[in-house]
């Protein structure tokens, strides 16, 4: 799943077009790379988000097309 899918299906970001700006302007990190928007995304990956000055990193659980809202927090696990 891209990468820009993943963030806005596992509503860690609202929108698509959000994620796509935050890769765009390297804010975005996965298992320490700057990443694209379309990079691809598995299970074990650890994905890292610049909001201003804080940075909020994920491990990604697991990868859906759909979810629901009360089951999008189990996508991820905080670290």
């Amino acid at each position: 799943m891209r990468l820009d899918k993943y963030l806005k299906v596992s509503r860690i970001i609202k929108r698509r077009t959000v994620a796509n700006e935050a890769a765009d302007a390297g804010r975005i990190s996965v298992n320490g790379k700057v990443a694209k928007a379309s990079q691809s995304i598995k299970v074990g990956d650890v994905i890292t988000i610049a909001f201003g000055d804080k940075e909020m990193s994920v491990e990604v659980l697991s990868v859906a097309e759909t979810v629901k809202k009360e089951e999008a927090k189990d996508m991820y696990k905080a670290l």
